[in-house]
């Protein structure tokens, strides 16, 4: 049973500004047939929707594994975990990464949990997650390791 469960869905602004597609295929296809500009941009709007939705990112804890996207690891691999919002978490995706860590980052979600990894033959140091949820996917994970936990 899942202790934590977070979809990193697009933001609704994302779903505007890709549906700017939708203008630009019809301007292009205008002089050719309106009926073709309006199709394209129907199916070039689809397609880009379902994209995005398909190719969104799961992050879970459960029993005792943490999956962020394709990647998993044993909550007991862990060390510390930080949260970041901001200004603090544009500076941990910026100039203070170190160019080892693993990233699963998605521009439209602001605030991001730094999750130190304590086995010393993994070659990251960290990763780094984006997270609507900061503190209770810190909270999901502090308490899998704790001795008599359900996850």
């Amino acid at each position: 049973m899942p202790v934590y469960r977070e979809k990193l869905w697009p933001s609704p602004w994302v779903f505007l500004a890709t549906a700017l597609v939708i203008p630009a295929s019809i301007l292009v296809l205008m002089p050719i047939s309106p009926l073709a500009g309006i199709i394209t941009a129907i199916v070039f709007y689809g397609g880009i929707v379902l994209a995005l939705t398909l190719t969104s990112p799961r992050i879970e804890v459960a029993d005792g594994i943490l999956t962020a996207g394709h990647a998993r690891i044993s909550v007991d691999q862990l060390g510390d975990v930080d949260c970041f919002d901001g200004a603090e978490a544009t500076a941990e995706r910026g100039p203070r990464m170190d160019m080892r860590a693993w990233l699963l980052l998605r521009g439209w979600i602001s605030s991001i949990v730094r999750i130190q990894i304590a086995d010393p033959g993994d070659p990251a140091p960290y990763w780094i997650v984006s997270t609507r949820n900061p503190q209770k996917l810190a909270a999901a994970i502090e308490g899998s390791r704790r001795p008599g936990s359900d996850g």
